[in-house]
């Protein structure tokens, strides 16, 4: 047996917490802060927790192994729209957020895409060349294979729209192609509209199974109908057949440690779904059982209360996307304008969502970190939400200093 490695993420902020330095500054760990660097409880959520722990029925009991039913149904209506066709075909389950939901959707394709498909091998998992970096310790754990298809340009710090199609063209029909729902982590580089399009004819064409992973909807623009134009796009308008999703409730709803999530599958017949939901609920129970009452619970009065959700949907989401870009500007403001960066970081306000990939240098983010007490992965990845107005121009000066 050997020792495991560390969690990057995870060993960074250890690093950052043993700092004795007071003015230390955290950009490596993806959580909202508010303008005072605090965990900010959204006020929509503390009323519906509110509401729920002062309801005579309240109770810690167990959920069925699908979770709140009501979650899952307005999850589906969140990300596809109140109107689409046929929701009533797509199975869903309350998971535990994204890394559950995500291990559900690679357990199935393990246990029964050689029984229910006509290949006889498994299909790799196509993955952007850089990603969230759990996608492939989550394949690798349910057993399988992932394949890196290219993605960000380090070059432009931008999407290699090209490369990435042409790769698309050759991928083989036995094969899970995962996208990035909105605001691509790490990179914060999402298609243009246009651009999601074309991905979509080009899969369309191959005939592959396309992985949605959502962990942003409404949070990387402010508006949740914009955030969800590439899955609905995908489903609704290219007729993309049975797409999987992952969608995650930590960010939107603040609801981190209550590990709120989605996992759906699109089905052709109630005979599918029938089978497809046995068989996710079998991985589940071998896994964890039950999902998250409390988190479920919350997030589901927030999808169905008019006033929580209203609340939800214009204010808060609202604050924490705004926030986030006022955090972008500053940074690149104070960058090219007040310090003359001989460099140009146009890139940091063309990305969106929580993270900006800087195009920083592992050496250039080590002399941040052990120079300057700035704290971010090694490949140049910022949290936005870790900025606020009273660090912003000292993480700019660190890096000016490291680029120089």
């Amino acid at each position: 047996m050997e020792l495991a490695p560390k969690d990057p993420i995870l060993g960074i902020q250890e690093a950052f917490v043993a700092d004795p330095n007071p003015q230390k500054v955290s950009v490596g760990v993806g959580a909202y802060r508010d303008d005072n660097g605090k965990p900010w409880i959204l006020p929509s959520v503390r009323k519906a927790e509110t509401k729920l722990i002062n309801s005579a029925d309240y109770n810690h009991e167990y959920y069925p192994i699908v979770g709140s039913a009501k979650l899952c149904v307005e999850a589906k209506k969140l990300m596809y729209g109140d109107n689409a066709s046929n929701l009533d075909q797509m199975v869903a389950m309350q998971s535990l957020s994204g890394t559950g939901s995500l291990r559900v959707l690679f357990g199935f394709i393990k246990e029964q895409w050689q029984k229910a498909s006509p290949y006889s091998e498994l299909p790799p998992i196509y993955v952007p060349n850089q990603t969230w970096g759990n996608h492939r310790t989550i394949a690798a754990h349910a057993g399988l294979k992932s394949i890196d298809y290219p993605y960000y340009d380090p070059k432009t710090n931008g999407l290699d729209f090209e490369n990435m199609i042409t790769f698309l063209q050759q991928v083989p029909k036995n094969s899970v192609v995962l996208l990035h729902a909105v605001a691509h982590n790490p990179t914060g580089v999402d298609p243009t509209q246009e651009q999601w399009k074309e991905i979509c004819a080009t899969i369309n064409k191959v005939g592959c199974t396309v992985l949605f992973d959502s962990a942003y909807q409404g949070f990387a623009s402010g508006d949740f109908e914009r955030d969800a134009f590439a899955p609905r796009y995908f489903r609704n308008e290219g007729k993309i057949q049975n797409m999987m999703l992952a969608q995650s409730f930590a960010k939107n709803m603040g609801l981190y440690g209550q590990r709120v999530g989605v996992v759906s599958i699109d089905c052709t017949s109630k005979d599918e779904y029938e089978k497809v939901l046995s068989q996710i609920k079998m991985i589940a129970r071998a896994m964890y059982s039950n999902p998250s009452t409390h988190g479920g619970k919350i997030a589901e009065l927030l999808l169905t209360d008019p006033e929580l959700r209203k609340e939800w949907i214009e204010k808060d989401i609202v604050t924490m996307s705004d926030r986030i870009i006022s955090m972008r500007k500053a940074l690149r403001d104070t960058l090219e304008n007040k310090l003359k960066s001989s460099r140009e970081w146009k890139h940091i306000t063309d990305q969106i969502g929580m993270f900006c990939f800087t195009g920083l240098t592992p050496e250039q983010c080590d002399k941040l970190m052990s120079e300057h007490s700035i704290y971010l992965t090694r490949n140049g990845r910022i949290s936005i939400a870790g900025l606020n107005t009273g660090n912003v121009e000292r993480v700019a000066n660190a890096i000016n200093e490291v680029t120089k």
